[in-house]
């Protein structure tokens, strides 16, 4: 299984440094369940409609990184990524509520009013990196973006070693096979090449933020998982002493 995706030794040294946060995400139930189809279909509904939130935001950030590159092929590296962000999303999405067990925990989610809402952890982590993309150096935005880039194309596979031959009726198999896949690895080889690109040619204090704002991103990937798999919502009462 082929998960090395640097491109250098910045990106190298890059991975090695989150590879803990990443053996946490591994370690989630959520995966887990996801990749032997025993996930609670209302857990998982309630990801893709989150997912759904966070890729719109996600390609905001990707906007604005394409606006600010120097570089015309980066410039429409992330131009197509942002379009491509919205279309795979809408495309997958729509097949996986075509499956009519997905398709009732999705129409019982938005009845509840919890649908299209933003939960605490997808705001707080679109927030960081639309603010970054617009407002930090183009190498800090190009750092928040591509853990969504790196950590998803690595657990492509480690999802797809785990189901093993999914059979026809397990109800994740469009989700978990669309992250492994040649198209997928390839945009993701492209953004760090670029990442590698900028951690070299950074001055030591930009490279220095640029590291801290890669793991921020990869350590809001693992709670965001985590959080859509706990159903996290803005009630206040876990906060407030039980009598």
């Amino acid at each position: 299984m082929t998960t090395d995706f640097s491109a250098g030794p910045q990106t190298t040294q890059l991975w090695d440094r989150v590879r803990p946060i990443v053996e946490e995400i591994e370690r989630l139930p959520f995966l887990g369940q996801l990749a032997d189809g025993s996930l609670d279909v209302k857990a998982f509904t309630n990801y893709i409609v989150q997912d759904g939130i966070y890729l719109t935001g996600y390609a905001k950030a990707m906007s604005f990184l394409a606006a600010r590159a120097n570089d015309r092929d980066a410039s429409r590296f992330w131009a197509s990524s942002a379009a491509e962000a919205i279309s795979v999303e809408e495309e997958m999405h729509g097949e996986l509520l075509a499956d009519s067990r997905l398709a009732a925990a999705h129409e019982d989610l938005v009845n509840s009013g919890a649908g299209f809402r933003a939960s605490p952890t997808t705001m707080g982590y679109v927030s960081y990196l639309v603010a970054t993309a617009a407002s930090r150096s183009y190498g800090e935005g190009v750092a928040g973006v591509l853990p969504c880039f790196w950590v998803y194309a690595h657990m492509g596979k480690v999802l797809v070693e785990r189901a093993g031959a999914m059979s026809a009726d397990h109800p994740y198999r469009t989700w978990v096979q669309t992250y492994d896949s040649p198209e997928f690895d390839e945009s993701t080889r492209q953004a760090v090449q670029l990442l590698e690109q900028e951690l070299t040619n950074a001055p030591a204090e930009v490279a220095a933020q640029m590291r801290a704002t890669f793991e921020q991103a990869c350590v809001y990937e693992l709670h965001f998982w985590a959080s859509a798999h706990a159903l996290q919502d803005w009630d206040a009462g876990m906060f407030v002493p039980q009598s």
